[in-house]
């Protein structure tokens, strides 16, 4: 399973584009666009769904992956880490259903 950055770096990569012209097209710094495909640094939501525009992806499959990384990487030291995940998709549906 790939995470974020790599899915962004292996479809650049794929399209023979150099991190300079991704920069141009998506007004962020190449060092920081580098960091992105490191795992070093995470994008906001908006930086998301710019790579999705410019690599053609579907918004939906890279915000999951971008979430999910975010929750896997918050997690990942933890004893406990797939009970937590269970109680927070509890909380998540019961969160969903006093939000109507």
């Amino acid at each position: 399973m790939k995470t974020f950055g790599e899915i962004i770096k292996a479809k650049r990569e794929e399209q023979n584009l150099p991190l300079r012209e991704i920069s141009a097209l998506t007004s962020i710094d190449q060092s920081i666009i580098s960091k992105f495909e490191k795992g070093e640094r995470k994008p906001s939501r908006e930086q998301v769904l710019k790579f999705a525009e410019i690599y053609n992806l579907p918004q939906n499959d890279l915000i999951i992956s971008w979430q999910s990384d975010k929750v896997a990487y918050d997690l990942m030291q933890e004893n406990d880490a797939e009970e937590i995940l269970k109680v927070a998709e509890s909380k998540v549906k019961y969160l969903k259903t006093i939000k109507k």
